[in-house]
């Protein structure tokens, strides 16, 4: 009997987790009409001329995400509340009204004439990528944390 009953509990959690790793990579098109106001604004202030290429929303288990990607090739990320989290310049700098000040000072004084292609956040740190190839980290008082070459 015991046997009959684990079999029965190992296939319902082979069937949950089954379940959730097919629920968990749920991409879906949306326009950007349909993302958060504040990533439409972001994407109107910063990246007004720019053609969008593909807008999509990452659906996973407890949260969602928004990918923008732009027909130049560059690219931004957004949390489910519109907050960017990520952008990425191919051709470009990242658009200086979305690097914070610290950090624009920053780079420009230790590394002259390079430009971020990259930058990405989260609740504890930044991380800019330069045009050197140079990566540089910060916490979120911006204070340097790592450089990698």
């Amino acid at each position: 009997m015991k046997t009959i009953i684990r079999k029965y509990v190992a296939a319902i959690v082979c069937l949950l987790v089954a379940s959730t790793a097919v629920y968990a990579s749920n991409d879906k098109p949306v326009t950007v009409s349909q993302l958060p106001k504040v990533a439409q604004k972001v994407l109107r202030v910063n990246f007004g001329t720019s053609k969008v290429a593909l807008a999509k929303m990452e659906s996973e288990v407890f949260d969602k995400s928004y990918d923008i990607i732009f027909t130049n090739g560059d690219k931004i990320e957004f949390d489910r509340k519109g907050q960017w989290t990520e952008v990425s310049c191919k051709r470009s700098a990242v658009p200086s009204a979305l690097v914070p000040a610290a950090i624009r000072n920053y780079i420009r004084q230790t590394y002259a004439g390079q430009k971020i292609v990259e930058i990405s956040r989260d609740s504890k740190e930044y991380e800019v990528k330069l045009s050197n190839g140079f990566e540089v980290k910060f916490d979120k008082n911006f204070r340097v944390l790592d450089i990698d070459d």
